[in-house]
């Protein structure tokens, strides 16, 4: 009988599913643009999954990003943890003596500081457009160029443009400017790489001690630009992983492998259950001054699970004996 695990990364730009063997050898890798519609993109991925394998072979399930708890209720996770967690894990399972964890998605990014195994440090941004994914994006979009061509673009470059990467309006209004001053595309594009990568090191790695081995993860990973930026302003070796995009479902499924050791058991609800209809409805709750903005998730007429709100009143429902806020 197989035992695999099951490992979802749902996020606000992507939602990434894996499947792990009893060896963390990677099986299934589903790399997959969210699109604003979560429940669609995990339902319609597993149900590719469920045509390979059965039921029984999943032995458990992990599930981890903005939209993990959604995805619990859908599959019936085993365990449920944030994305520090799950990027931390993933990167020690490839190399365990890694250090330092750079993470940049396409609407946050993160840095991890890990000592002997265990997470010191973090700090995350999910606020300023300029040190995540989404400002390459918009940048690509207005050159007209493809954003898989961005990174071999860049590294062309020969005479670097500095461009303002502390707010992505005036990045953006910076490298308008350059252009109208002549300068080639290439060191425009790479000008705009650097300008990520000193806005990530000025708001997330200020005043923390980056030591090697260093991992470099997510989506724009991919982008050779900026793994060349990191490597210059740091002064030093940046490690990417062969599974960059998909290193947070990694760690969710090596996570529910651990849980399992323990549980005996899974939840997973099986193939058959990601076939009902779900549905998201909010309500406000007007029983305090918190006036708390209330989720809800339906399949079947009947509410599987409730969250988002401060007390725990309506997110601690419970449905066929069984917890699943």
């Amino acid at each position: 009988m197989k035992e695999l695990f099951v490992g979802v990364d749902v996020g606000s730009v992507s939602t990434n599913i894996v499947i792990l063997d009893d060896k963390n050898n990677l099986l299934e890798n589903k790399y997959v643009r969210t699109r604003g519609n979560p429940i669609k993109v995990i339902t319609e991925a597993m149900k590719e999954v469920g045509n390979k394998y059965k039921d029984n072979d999943i032995k458990g399930v992990g599930t981890t990003g903005s939209g993990r708890n959604l995805a619990d209720i859908i599959l019936g996770a085993d365990i449920v943890k944030n994305e520090i967690t799950a990027h931390a894990i993933a990167a020690i399972n490839f190399i365990p003596d890694v250090k330092t964890i750079l993470e940049i998605g396409g609407q946050d990014s993160k840095i991890i500081l890990i000592d002997n195994g265990i997470v010191t440090d973090f700090a995350m941004n999910t606020v300023c457009a300029a040190g995540t994914g989404s400002f390459l994006d918009r940048q690509s979009q207005r050159l007209g160029i493809e954003i898989q061509d961005f990174g071999d673009i860049a590294i062309q470059s020969e005479n670097p443009v500095r461009i303002a990467g502390r707010c992505a309006v005036f990045a953006e209004s910076d490298m308008i400017h350059k252009q109208q001053l002549g300068h080639n595309q290439e060191d425009i594009i790479n000008g705009l790489c650097e300008a990520l990568v000193r806005n990530y090191l000025n708001n997330l790695a200020k005043g923390k001690n980056i030591k090697e081995p260093i991992v470099f993860q997510g989506g724009v990973a991919a982008n050779k630009g900026i793994k060349k930026a990191f490597e210059k302003y740091l002064g030093k070796e940046i490690y990417i992983p062969e599974y960059h995009d998909v290193m947070g479902a990694i760690g969710a499924a090596i996570l529910a492998k651990e849980k399992i050791k323990k549980a005996k058991h899974t939840r997973f609800r099986g193939f058959d259950s990601i076939k009902l209809d779900y549905k998201v409805r909010g309500f406000e709750c007007n029983d305090c001054p918190n006036m708390c903005e209330v989720v809800e998730i339906i399949a079947d007429n009947k509410v599987l699970a409730r969250w988002q709100d401060k007390c725990g009143k309506h997110s601690n429902y419970i449905n066929n004996n069984d917890k699943l806020a």
